[in-house]
Formats: structure tokens, C-alpha cells, sequence
């Protein structure tokens, strides 16, 4: 049998993988009993569909790269004074929710500090940046500190060191480490909704924050090496708006993700956000139910009490599936290798980095929409109740979670539109890169049979990922 005959033979078999897998996919954290016109197994079958129509199309239709190099259009200047300002509101909002840690009642439910970190912040700001753009930077509250503090030494003593280099090596593998961590705590951390424990965290992240800027500079360590920097400006790079130079420029969507500089852990880092939700959606599952019975028993055996045999259980599984997902990754490069030998397995992974993160996107919408959506409302009383001692500043402290506005069948559209408009998007930057890699355009065509099963196994594993969730 022929690569190209294995390639397909692949892609078929991931298509009946996503045709059988998903038979009750509910939304992330979502409970309740959806009313779908077809079943889901067709669904399954109908997303996987779209995506190979989605590779005929392409083949067919777009003969050259439309997106590496596109001209953007000034929209609208940004007056200094509003970025000041932006920072300052940054800084003050961040001071405020550590202060709300400590000084609050020490209860997920009654301190805002778990929904703003966990829904707004990490789940929220993936939204707005891919919608608007990277408007985090903007309000960043530790890259407003290390800008002011390089400031005020600049008036103070007329000169500033100049920084260290940025080693080329270290690339964005602090930011990596950084994402792996918090995915860590969400996901395996017992104390994770401490409220006192999170205001800790975040000022250790300000201090390892601050002392890189001191080194670096600002700008290279918050593009670089700062994990939340980095891990928001790769979704605002498929956004339609640019946000540089004190200026908001327009774009095509998706236009920003070519660009993206495939420097020394990029890879990794796409692999890690792909891999890290999807641990959120299988850690929800009974066969990881039963996986982690196995591994807490396997380190209780070892010596480690039940709390932190679960975390070293939740530790091995999160590592697991994101080694999996960059298995996954390194397996479709290592196809397009075969087209054209003159381009490593390890190069070719690294050009078509930018295609992940429309799919990184996808994920989270799959994962976290429904978490979004209700618990995201909570800060209508939290807002009014901060710290949880029973304040009415606003007059909603006793508003409440609406559940109805959306139920289970309009999640279900949700995440399955998501799902198939990320990896029909990655799909479209793969198909692109192609192109400008290849000198011919049917060997760019050849070379995505593998990304297509890449995709294809991504979305199949999505859908099974949501199937096991609601087991």
C-alpha cells in the first residue's frame, strides 16, 4: 500500500471514529436533556463531511497564498493618554482581586476571585481577543508596572541599562511552562477555588513577570516569555483588528496567524493549549474516572495521602494527553515530510504551526462556552458582594443565574459550529502555507492529505471528548 493510499486509509478511519464516538456530547458542565431535528451520531458524521468538502473546495478553488503577506488598513489612532489610562485600570483591577483573595470570605461561590480568574480571565479573554483583538496587552496590569517602573527611571536617573538579549533558544518555552502550570492548578490542584491561595499565586506570577521584564525588557519578555501575553496574542490573531503602534488596523480574518514566528517552543506551546482543554473535557469521563482510581491508588501505594495521590493522578493525565495531542501533530508533519523530502518532519511542524490556533480556539468554545454563559452571569451579585460579606453596591446582590436564556440543544449548535469552523479555518491556513512551501500545487495538495486526517482526528476527538464529559 502506498503512503498516499495510508494517508487516506487514515483519514477514513478517523471519520468512522467520529461517526461512532459522540452519542450524547452535552456542553461543558452542562446537565439537561437536548432536542436535536437529527441524531448526533450524523452530526458527527456531517462535521467530518464539511471538512472534507471543505479540502476539495481549497484544492480546487485556491490556486495561490492569499494570506502569508496581507496589507492592513489604518482604522484609528489610540491616544498615549488612553493607554496610560487602559494600564492603570489594569493595575487597579488586578490589585483589587488580590485583595479580594485575602481579605474576602474564603469561598468559591461567595469571593469573585475564582469566577474572575477562572471564567472571565481564562476563559473570557480567549473570546474578546479573537473577536477584537489583543486588547489584553492593553490593560496588561505587570506589563503597565515594568513600563511605568522603566519610566520613572528614565526621569529619574536620565539612562536605563540596556537589557540582556532575549536568548533565541529560550523562545516562548517560559510560556509553555507558565500555561502548563495554571492547566495544572485548574484541572489537578485540590485547593484550586482558594481564594487566599490564588491571590499568592497571582503576586509569585507578578514577581517572576516583573524580574524577566528587568532583564529583557518589557516588550520582548511580554511577547515572548509572559504565559497569559502570549497565550491571549495568539487568539487575537484571528481577529479582523491589529492593535500596534498606539493604532487599530483591520485585517482578514485569520491573517495574523501566518505571520506567527514558529521560534523554539511554539509547537509545544499550540500543543499545550490544545492538549490542556482537552484533558478538561476526558478528566470529566468515566474512563478517566476509572484511569485515575488506578494511578491515585498506584502513588497512594507509594506513600502520598489520598489529596496529593490525586493531584500526582491528574499530573500524569494532563501530561499524557498533551503529549498525545503533539503525537498527533508530529504525525501529520511527518506525512507532509514524505512529499517533499528536502523539508524535515521538524521544520514543516514548525511552518504550519498557525494552523493550530483557530483549533485551539474551537476547543475552548467546545469546552468552556456553557461556563461562559451561566457562570459568567455570576458576576452580576459578585460585583456587588466582592469579598462575600453580605454588601449591596450595585443593588444586584441578589440577582441570580439565569439557566433558560440557552439550553443543551443550542449549546450542542454551539460547540459543534465551533468545532468545525476552527478546523475548517485551520484547514484554510494549512492549505495556504502549502502553497507559498511547495513549488507545485499538487504537491501542496498531497501534503494536506495528512493535515485533512490531522483535522479530522481533532474534531473527532473533540466531539468524543464532549461525549465523555456528559458520561
Amino acid at each position: 500500500m502506498t503512503r498516499l493510499r495510508l494517508a487516506v486509509g487514515g483519514t477514513l478511519a478517523a471519520l468512522l471514529l467520529a461517526g461512532a464516538a459522540p452519542q450524547s456530547a452535552f456542553a461543558h458542565g452542562l446537565v439537561g436533556k437536548q432536542d436535536l431535528p437529527i441524531p448526533r451520531w450524523l452530526f458527527a458524521w456531517a462535521a467530518s463531511l464539511v471538512l472534507v468538502v471543505s479540502f476539495v473546495g481549497l484544492a480546487a478553488l485556491w490556486a495561490k497564498p492569499l494570506l502569508q503577506h496581507v496589507e492592513e488598513r489604518r482604522l484609528v489612532g489610540v491616544p498615549r493618554a488612553l493607554e496610560v489610562l487602559a494600564g492603570a485600570l489594569g493595575i487597579a483591577a488586578f490589585a483589587f482581586v488580590v485583595y479580594a483573595g485575602f481579605a474576602g470570605q474564603q469561598s468559591a461561590t461567595q469571593n469573585l476571585v475564582p469566577t474572575v480568574v477562572y471564567v472571565l480571565f481564562w476563559v473570557g479573554l480567549p473570546f474578546v481577543s479573537a473577536l477584537v483583538g489583543d486588547v489584553f496587552r492593553a490593560f496588561n496590569p505587570w506589563l503597565a508596572v515594568g513600563k511605568a517602573a522603566g519610566w520613572t527611571v528614565r526621569r529619574v536617573s536620565g539612562t536605563v541599562p540596556e537589557p540582556l538579549p532575549y536568548p533565541e533558544r529560550l523562545g516562548r518555552w517560559p510560556a509553555v511552562a507558565g500555561i502548563l502550570a495554571f492547566a495544572w492548578v485548574e484541572l489537578a490542584y485540590a485547593n484550586k477555588d482558594d481564594p487566599s491561595q490564588l491571590a499568592v499565586m497571582a503576586l509569585v506570577y507578578v514577581v517572576v513577570q516583573l524580574v524577566g521584564m528587568s532583564l529583557y525588557g518589557a516588550d520582548i519578555w511580554s511577547r515572548r516569555a509572559d504565559p497569559f501575553g502570549v497565550y491571549f496574542g495568539l487568539f487575537a490573531r484571528i481577529s479582523p483588528l491589529h492593535w500596534h503602534d498606539r493604532a487599530v488596523y483591520t485585517r482578514p480574518p485569520l491573517a495574523g496567524a501566518p505571520p506567527l514566528s514558529a521560534v523554539p517552543g511554539t509547537v509545544a506551546l499550540l500543543c499545550t493549549m490544545i492538549g490542556t482543554t482537552s484533558f478538561d473535557g476526558f478528566s470529566q469521563g468515566s474512563l478517566w474516572t476509572s484511569m485515575a482510581d488506578k494511578l491515585q491508588t498506584f502513588f497512594g501505594d507509594l506513600g502520598l495521602n489520598p489529596e496529593h495521590a490525586l493531584e500526582a493522578a491528574g499530573t500524569v493525565g494532563l501530561a499524557g494527553m498533551v503529549l498525545f495531542i503533539s503525537g498527533l501533530y508530529r504525525l501529520g508533519a511527518a506525512g507532509m515530510h514524505d512529499v517533499d523530502r528536502r523539508l524535515a518532519t521538524g521544520d514543516l511542524a514548525r511552518r504550519f504551526v498557525h494552523s493550530l490556533v483557530p483549533i485551539a480556539l474551537a476547543y475552548v468554545v467546545a469546552h468552556y462556552f456553557s461556563l461562559l454563559a451561566y457562570q459568567g452571569q455570576a458576576m452580576a451579585y459578585l460585583v456587588s458582594d466582592p469579598l462575600g460579606h453580605g454588601a449591596d453596591a450595585f443593588g444586584t446582590a441578589s440577582s441570580a443565574i439565569n439557566y433558560t436564556w440557552i439550553g443543551a440543544t443550542g449549546i450542542w449548535y454551539v460547540q459543534c459550529a465551533a468545532l468545525v469552523g476552527g478546523h475548517v479555518a485551520g484547514l484554510t491556513l494549512a492549505h495556504d502555507r502549502a502553497l507559498a512551501v511547495y513549488d507545485q500545487p499538487h504537491k501542496a495538495t498531497r501534503s494536506q492529505y495528512w493535515m485533512l486526517a490531522v483535522m479530522v482526528a481533532f474534531t473527532s476527538l473533540g466531539l468524543w471528548l464532549l461525549s465523555a464529559s456528559a458520561q
